[in-house]
């Protein structure tokens, strides 16, 4: 067990620093020269002033070659120091963990409500193979999937103002206590819960096949006990393999929701500094989602002996 917790975390360690180079460089040789872009969107001659540019990318430390520029930036990042923001001059991790602690209070209620919802209905629907119950369950998931969240959040405001036309409109942040919640959680929740229905679906079905469930129902188990002891547990193994693809549907969804509803969040905090070329919080936002995907993956791997330790054992193996 502890030999394939270290060999994980030093696959990890590396696909990181990859990971942060990669982001790096698309920043750094991808959109121009961000003083520039600021500057042109200035009023005024400002930004036809090459002294006044120069010595700004001079100040901002832009004017180094990539390696140093990419080298300052790892060591003051390890150090908690992600620069000061171009527009505002603010610093960088201070408008962050403003914004963190939304996005995360709406993503961890999101992937619960995925969980809570969606593993149940995959099971049902796995255990109902081709049934009329299995079709709706399968369509419902498909329909949701196939709406995008930028789609998906000004409908549902609408609807809810258009059934209830006394209700307020969800709109501003208030806590995970608040009502105004409820909204953005099920739209950022949309994609992950279609995802895992499907996947639940699949591994029931798999499962159903296996020696271990017959046995248990010609012994006269209840259904729901097979359901919940003998099919659940393997059932789990390969919805934790999508924790990645749930993370990045979050990470992305939430852009949109958090713009749509006014959440003052990180997705909020990205679309200002895209449109404002702010260089410093772009990396920064970028990196820090890159690292949660990875961070989402490694768990993944650490959670593999838990919930099957011959899988731990084949992958130890390699």
């Amino acid at each position: 067990m502890l030999r394939y917790v270290v060999k994980r975390l030093l696959i990890w360690i590396p696909s990181v620093l990859l990971i942060v180079l990669g982001v790096y460089a698309l920043a750094f040789y991808g959109a121009g020269d961000p003083i520039k872009l600021i500057f042109m969107r200035a009023p005024g001659d400002v930004a036809y002033d090459p002294v006044r540019i120069e010595a700004i990318r001079e100040q901002a430390g832009l004017n180094q070659p990539f390696l140093m520029q990419f080298w300052n930036y790892i060591w003051n990042a390890i150090h908690g120091n992600f620069g000061n923001s171009l527009v505002s001059g603010r610093s960088v991790w201070a408008m962050i963990s403003a914004a963190a602690p939304v996005s995360l209070q709406l993503g961890v209620l999101a992937i619960a409500l995925t969980a809570v919802v969606a593993i149940p209905l995959g099971m049902i629907a796995g255990m109902n193979q081709n049934t009329r119950l299995d079709y709706a369950i399968l369509g419902g998931a498909l329909l949701i999937w196939a709406i995008p969240a930028y789609v998906a959040g000004p409908l549902l405001m609408v609807l809810m103002i258009t059934i209830l036309p006394g209700a307020n409109v969800p709109y501003g942040w208030g806590g995970i206590f608040d009502g105004r919640i409820v909204l953005p959680m099920l739209v950022l929740a949309f994609q992950p819960i279609a995802l895992i229905v499907r996947q639940t679906r699949a591994a029931v079905i798999e499962v159903l096949s296996e020696d271990f469930v017959r046995t248990a129902r010609a012994k006269g188990v209840p259904e729901t006990m097979v359901a919940l002891r003998h099919i659940l547990r393997p059932v789990l193994t390969p919805i934790v393999t999508q924790l990645g693809l749930i993370m990045i549907a979050i990470i992305n969804g939430a852009i949109f929701v958090e713009l749509v509803f006014g959440l003052p969040g990180l997705g909020r905090l990205t679309i200002g500094a895209l449109t404002s070329s702010d260089y410093p919080l772009v990396l920064a936002i970028t990196i820090i989602g890159s690292f949660l995907v990875m961070a989402s993956n490694l768990l993944v791997d650490l959670l593999y002996p838990v919930l099957d330790p011959r899988a731990a054992d084949a992958r130890s193996a390699r």
